[in-house]
């Protein structure tokens, strides 16, 4: 039996008359027609002979595609937060993601010979290790899988590192709050809470939490000098897991981490169930004016608290935090998963090779350097 197909091509106006005149060529004139033409209109019109069949406007069918969706998320995550994605999604003039890179990003990277060793630390449930072993071992260090039963069994000892990089992913499955159950095997067991009190007091190292990491490290901050103001985390305002790519903005502080990249908007992948910044109101001005590294960033770059730009309801859009001397960051969002272009579902076409997150992990060899 015969099968029929129909074809789409697709051209720019310019070579619209070659186009048709190389189809128009093949023999099957009567099969071919011109089927409209992109417009700034905000209708789309559908014409017959010179006469209009049909105008609808953009917003009115993107409204109905997401309806359905947006009805089910009415009943299933919070309603507040799905009516602002609803609006979000079906806002046809919505720029989206804006990136503002203020610093150059690097075409290929020269290390000299020496690699310092960074534990690149996990525990139960934590899946996040390889992509972080694989941005640090692109900035030249030496990654090191830590599990922390190698610290209880003493295979391994925090002293014989430079650095020290918590991950993310579902600790203990994520059942025993943000972190918590991370961050309780330490604070009761005298030689690791010492272990790793030793290693945030010594000034020549740094440490990094991302997610999971970010949680538990939080919850370590009687350990870490100069956490007292830092957040705790908490479940998503969305009362759901949220795996998107946003935007952070970069704000000024000492993070050794973020040097060089003030004011720079990033795109960046987020996939948490528990990322709210919760902070009082004793700690808010100190987070804000000096120790927020970077806050969820709206499409003109400035720090929000409106989802789904920020994914979890965080406070002052806060993403990431640093202590006073800036040698220990924590922060929600997943730089090692977008440290390469071929990473990101969409990014800008001039980047090359690197994101500009690979500067994080530069710095953070730097700094050792």
């Amino acid at each position: 039996s015969a099968s029929e197909y129909d074809i789409i091509v697709k051209t720019i106006d310019e070579n619209l008359e070659y186009v048709m005149e190389e189809l128009n060529g093949t023999g099957l004139e009567k099969y071919i027609h011109n089927i409209g033409s992109l417009s700034g209109s905000k209708d789309i019109a559908i014409n017959f002979q010179n006469k209009k069949l049909l105008s609808l406007p953009v917003k009115d069918l993107i409204e109905n595609w997401y309806k359905v969706s947006y009805e089910i998320q009415l009943l299933r995550d919070n309603p507040k937060t799905a009516t602002a994605e609803f609006i979000n999604d079906t806002e046809i003039d919505n720029p989206a993601l804006n990136p503002t890179i203020n610093f150059s990003i690097p075409e290929r990277i020269n290390l000299n010979s020496s690699r310092p060793r960074i534990a690149i630390l996990r525990e139960q449930g934590v899946n996040g290790q390889n992509e972080m072993a694989a941005a640090f071992n692109e900035a030249g260090f030496e990654c090191i899988d830590v599990h922390m039963t190698d610290l209880v069994s003493k295979r391994h000892h925090l002293q014989d590192f430079e650095g020290l990089v918590a991950c993310g992913g579902f600790s203990y499955g994520d059942v025993l709050g943000a972190g918590g159950g991370w961050a309780n095997s330490i604070l009761f067991n005298n030689e690791l809470r010492k272990q790793f009190g030793d290693f945030f007091q010594n000034e020549n190292v740094f440490s990094l939490g991302v997610c999971n990491g970010c949680q538990m490290l939080s919850q370590l901050r009687t350990l870490i000098p100069g956490t007292d103001s830092w957040p705790s985390f908490k479940r998503n305002t969305s009362e759901k897991f949220e795996a998107r790519l946003v935007q952070v903005t970069v704000r000024d502080s000492p993070s050794i981490l973020f040097k060089g990249m003030e004011g720079s908007v990033i795109p960046v992948p987020v996939a948490h169930g528990e990322g709210r910044a919760e902070v009082s109101s004793k700690s808010l001005k100190a987070l804000n004016e000096k120790f927020t590294s970077i806050s969820y960033a709206d499409h003109a770059g400035e720090k929000t608290e409106k989802y789904p730009m920020n994914p979890n309801g965080s406070t002052n859009g806060i993403a990431g935090v640093t202590n006073e001397n800036g040698r220990v960051t924590i922060m929600m969002p997943h730089p090692e998963r977008a440290f390469l272009n071929d990473q990101y579902s969409w990014c800008p076409e001039e980047w090359q090779n690197y994101s500009p997150w690979i500067k994080l992990f530069l710095n953070a060899r730097e700094f050792i350097d």
